[in-house]
């Protein structure tokens, strides 16, 4: 049966070339006209339902703005929805409403009125296809279709007593237990997330999603929880984990591919009260951003990084908490560094990047290969230049920091709040403040802010928070106009899509080493280094604003709980 209407006046929009060659290109590939004007350009999806709703008189709805009544929902499977690629919006008593993203044939008009078996007529409205997946996604739930037909396969109700009938390795090995955590994992790369979440509890399982830094609620099916144990049990066979290990925490790696494009995954298993509790990093490979305007670092920064890496020895600090960017900055440095008179050896946990021309290690603490121990390995192959992953503990910044007083220069990552805070942080450590201000050259500091999605983005108001707050500063002088994100499809609906980075440096100067050697508090270096012409990541932050790239309630997100607003 022909699902569609493929009739050449259905497309009279047209000239008769275009639907000549629409109509050869779909002989060719085995498409459909509809598809092949689409792939040949002549006309948008958008374009073509609009004409043939004006043709048909048929309704064409806007799903992205429409709010579809819950009721309507309930009406049609999740299966069934997924399958023929429709979604109820309306219902009544009268008739059913139902979104095609094509103009149906009567026949397929009928096989819907079967299939659904109901008594009322059905009125068929068009939207596009996207939108229409992206409605079935949110209405019925990430996967919702192969979860509804695990549970027609499966009897869950006594696993949900906790008898559990169907062991974890069998069920992990489930086509559709397979199936739902790859389209976790496939949503979660579209969604361009960093991280995914998947959280049991002793009724449910939630599964969220990181995009540009901000947790979201991915949306499985409520009836996936009668699986979490499968679904974990998959994901640790997928990164090689000991599935009958669940008292203690794992770490382990897999490699998947989405298109054209392969994706590294960092897999943490870690017992809870109601199960293991799964992190999935994704690390896209080939896509390290190697320049620092693409990262959105301003021009002082770059010129003041271009002079330090040119330094034959010493330490180059980035701080920030996780996931601020710090070893994307690291390896942009090594890219401007990486050639051919220079070698290069880095030591990490674990290998993010995978960079040509770099000597690449990994920690193994189980067998005692430490930040410490290869570092000491390091110094005996001839380095120039070493990347340390994470400054974590005396013995290791003991080793960076006389690694960098021996003629090499050093780049790592600290976690503190300020590039001030870094030097009382190895003060704490143990480290004598004469060997931090003779090793150390410079301290960046940074965090990465939410840009405003451009697809939606509108001038707006300076509000009377901004106002307030920066009254009596210089910095209101630079905000002439203000905007924000309205919210669309394109960044779903939060107004901000992708991330740059905001940075602070501190160059160490002959008067904050002394100030480093005498002590003097963290405050008071930063207030020596702002004497000193540094910005700090509020004002950079501003700067940001000021130019329309992201908002104030951003910088206020991510630098006000950080106690490092001017």
């Amino acid at each position: 049966m022909d699902r569609y209407d493929e009739k050449m006046e259905t497309f009279s929009g047209l000239s008769d070339e275009h639907i000549k060659a629409a109509q050869a290109e779909a002989d060719k590939l085995n498409i459909t006209v509809f598809e092949a004007i689409l792939r040949l350009g002549f006309a948008t999806e958008i374009e073509l339902l609009g004409s043939i709703a004006e043709k048909y008189q048929t309704e064409l709805v806007n799903l992205c703005d429409y709010q579809i009544e819950p009721n309507a929902i309930g009406t049609v499977s999740a299966k069934i929805a997924s399958h023929y690629h429709i979604i109820p919006i309306d219902v009544d008593d009268e008739k059913i409403r139902i979104a095609i993203c094509r103009p149906a044939s009567e026949d397929f008009k009928k096989e819907i009125g079967l299939v659904l078996g109901k008594k009322v007529p059905i009125e068929f409205v068009l939207a596009t296809s996207d939108a229409i997946a992206k409605a079935i996604r949110k209405h019925y739930g990430l996967g919702a279709a192969t979860v509804e037909q695990m549970v027609v396969n499966e009897d869950i109700s006594e696993q949900a007593k906790g008898s559990h009938n169907i062991t974890d390795e069998k069920q992990a090995r489930d086509a559709s237990v397979m199936k739902l955590v790859n389209q976790i994992i496939a949503d979660a790369i579209n969604a361009e997330a960093t991280d995914i979440h998947i959280e049991p509890y002793e009724k449910d399982l939630r599964v969220r999603f990181r995009v540009d830094g901000i947790l979201h609620d991915a949306g499985v099916p409520d009836s996936a929880k009668h699986f979490k144990d499968g679904i974990t049990s998959r994901i640790k066979i997928m990164s090689g984990l000991d599935i009958a290990e669940k008292r203690l925490p794992q770490d382990g790696r897999a490699q998947v591919e989405l298109g054209n494009n392969t994706y590294d995954l960092r897999i943490s298993a870690l017992p809870t009260r109601f199960g293991e509790g799964i992190n999935i990093r994704l690390l896209p490979r080939g896509t390290v951003i190697h320049d620092f305007k693409n990262l959105g670092m301003e021009d002082y920064i770059i010129d003041a990084i271009g002079k330090l890496i040119t330094k034959p020895y010493g330490i180059i600090l980035v701080t920030g908490p996780t996931g601020s960017g710090k070893t994307t900055t690291l390896y942009t440095c090594m890219n401007q560094l990486n050639q051919t008179s220079r070698k290069i050896l880095t030591i990490e946990d674990p290998v993010e990047y995978d960079m040509p021309g770099l000597t690449q290690m990994q920690v193994h603490a189980d067998i005692g290969f430490s930040f410490a121990c290869a570092l000491r390995s390091m110094l005996r192959h001839d380095p120039d230049v070493m990347l340390v992953g994470e400054i974590r503990d005396i013995e290791t910044a003991e080793t960076a920091i006389r690694t960098a007083l021996t003629g090499h220069l050093v780049f790592s990552t600290l976690h503190t709040n300020s590039a001030s805070a870094a030097i009382a942080r190895l003060t704490d450590m143990g480290i004598e403040p004469y060997l931090i201000a003779s090793s150390i050259e410079a301290i960046i500091a940074q965090r990465l802010v939410r840009i405003i999605c451009p697809d939606c983005k509108e001038i707006c108001e300076i509000s009377p928070e901004i106002k307030m707050a920066l009254k009596g500063s210089e910095h209101i002088e630079n905000i002439t106009e203000s905007y924000r994100g309205r919210g669309c499809a394109k960044c779903r609906f939060t107004g901000f899509k992708g991330r740059t980075v905001i940075t602070e440096m501190i160059i160490m100067t002959d008067a904050i080493r002394e100030m480093t050697i005498t002590r003097k508090h963290s405050n008071e270096i930063y207030a020596q280094a702002k004497r000193e012409g540094m910005i700090s990541l509020f004002e950079s932050g501003l700067n940001k604003v000021a130019c329309g790239i992201t908002t104030y309630q951003e910088i206020l997100r991510v630098t006000k709980g950080a106690g490092i607003i001017d």
